[in-house]
């Protein structure tokens, strides 16, 4: 599919998951053990046949950059690739990207050509799995010049989206961003109601999932036209129903937008069961770096419903409903309950780890007879012996020396040490 560009955001600050994004950008932020959520969109990509692909980078960027140039080399026998575009300075403009529409409007000369037929603009931070291929089928047999992805969502998450009704051929007859109160129940579908043939199931509002296809001729008119508009959601879409042919593309399957840190938790913790995002399909494999990593090793460990990544270490543990990461060491007596760990990007040798003992510093890892409950441990976090992590007054929202709780949830960040014995 040479004549598809497929650009990615590379994700904006991304507070909303701040600690995680305190040293990286969102889409760089770890998920299943072992990968990145910018592999999500990638891998999709891949599985579709695209691989003319840019991701567009600005904040806190170094580590995905760093993981995409490593990980998706598809070799000079190959046309096509993955570009990294970061947020650059030029005698056009001397300022960063205010938002997604200004991203690919500053980029549009790295990626547009002679061959480029349609432009798929992807987000970096969610979580699915879809082949793009019956959606620019849509998008070109519908003769729309732009084509959303919806889906639907349930009543308690609808504000967080941008919303569409549309009509029964499926084009988009109005468009809300994120409404609220009785603007949100406007925007309420009925559950018969058809969507290009489709009826909705169950939940009774239709979310764009930030996914659109752009005729490139209408995206640069647009963009060029409202040089004051930032953002596709908020500005540009509903400024393009005024005028343009906005078809919708009904997709069935599981998405979560990796948002805050209760949906990027929920959804971490879903994996473990497969019920929603499967990471066994052979047929639409889930690829990310390669680390040549050696088997985990369990040592009389009792594991239920969880996720296990490769060259990690555990000993005697109890781990239920959790995520495990890559080079994990879990000490013995150590309770994981509904427990994101994300591993290590190095290991510690046992000089190393003495060392830190004679310190009264906990080395690498979990150390005995801890209890971490409904938390997220970042990588290269030093957890004492004896330390419970279980957020014991049931605070919703607070911030420590060395650990921060968001949506109640507990999170020790990226190389925080929490000593022996500390009760968080």
């Amino acid at each position: 599919m040479d004549y598809v560009a497929t650009v990615i955001m590379g994700g904006g600050q991304g507070s909303r998951l701040f600690p995680l994004t305190r040293d990286r950008a969102k889409p760089a932020v770890p998920v299943a053990g072992r990968a990145r959520l910018i592999d999500i969109a990638l891998s999709n990509c891949i599985n579709s046949g695209l691989t003319r692909i840019y991701v567009l980078t600005q904040f806190n960027s170094a580590s995905l950059n760093r993981h995409v140039t490593r990980t998706y080399n598809f070799g000079n026998l190959l046309r096509g690739g993955v570009e990294i575009i970061a947020a650059e300075i030029t005698p056009e403009s001397r300022s960063w990207f205010q938002g997604t529409a200004d991203a690919v409007r500053r980029s549009l000369r790295h990626f547009l050509d002679r061959r480029t037929d349609l432009v798929l603009i992807l987000a970096g931070d969610h979580l699915y799995r879809m082949d793009y291929g019956p959606f620019l089928d849509r998008h070109r047999q519908s003769g729309a010049d732009i084509t959303l992805s919806v889906c639907p969502v349930a009543a308690e998450f609808a504000s967080s989206f941008g919303l569409v009704h549309c009509d029964e051929q499926g084009f988009v007859t109005r468009f809300a961003e994120k409404p609220k109160g009785d603007d949100l129940e406007a925007m309420r579908v009925h559950p018969a109601a058809p969507v290009a043939g489709d009826a909705i199931p169950g939940a009774p509002f239709l979310a764009s999932m930030g996914i659109y296809v752009f005729n490139p001729e209408v995206l640069q008119t647009l963009l060029a036209d409202h040089p004051d508009d930032h953002d596709f959601g908020r500005e540009l879409i509903p400024r393009a129903l005024e005028s343009r042919r906005v078809a919708v593309h009904f997709f069935r399957g599981y998405w979560e937008d990796i948002g805050s840190i209760a949906s990027f938790y929920r959804a971490n913790i879903a994996l473990a069961t497969e019920r929603k995002y499967r990471l066994y399909d052979p047929d639409f494999p889930l690829f990310t770096r390669p680390r040549y990593l050696s088997p985990t090793r369990i040592d009389a460990a009792q594991i239920t419903t969880s996720l296990i990544a490769e060259g990690s270490i555990i000993g005697r543990a109890r781990i239920e409903g959790s995520v495990v990461g890559v080079r994990s060491r879990i000490g013995d007596g150590v309770t994981l309950d509904g427990a994101m760990v994300m591993g290590n990007d190095s290991y510690e040798s046992d000089v190393e780890r003495l060392s830190c003992v004679r310190r009264d510093e906990p080395p690498l890892g979990i150390g005995d007879g801890t209890t971490v409950r409904r938390a997220i441990l970042d990588k290269g976090v030093r957890i004492g012996r004896n330390v419970q992590i279980v957020n014991v007054h049931g605070v919703a929202e607070a911030d420590g020396g060395n650990y921060y709780i968001r949506d109640g949830i507990v999170i020790v960040p990226k190389l925080a040490i929490v000593p022996d014995g500390s009760v968080i």
